[in-house]
């Protein structure tokens, strides 16, 4: 069974992202069709890297404030962190392929 998709907010992004471990954000929000498209994906990622890094989806309208700080314009947003800091972004969908080799990269 996949490891489940953390579910970030306000809350706890600052604290989610501070990992040494790379982690993928998912910036989406119900009504996008797009974020519909690459949730799949982003959820296999979860299962495929668990324990090596942390997968994490933000809904944009429920969560305002990470939002805001980011900058998150368009959504789907794919932000990956490690220890804190933004090493990389990809807006709109892709691929697995290319989520993959993004996170690989910050192994």
């Amino acid at each position: 069974m996949a490891k489940a998709v953390i579910e970030a907010t306000d809350k706890n992004f600052e604290e989610l992202i501070a990992s040494d471990k790379p982690v993928l954000v998912d910036f989406w929000a119900e009504w996008c069709g797009p974020c519909r498209m690459v949730a799949p994906v982003v959820e296999e990622l979860a299962g495929d890297y668990e324990g090596k890094a942390t997968v994490a989806k933000l809904d944009v309208d429920s969560n305002p404030e990470v939002s805001f700080k980011y900058g998150i314009r368009s959504i789907p947003t794919l932000m990956f962190f490690k220890n804190g800091q933004v090493v990389d972004k990809i807006i709109g969908a892709t691929t697995k392929n290319v989520l993959a080799k993004k996170l690989e990269a910050q192994l």
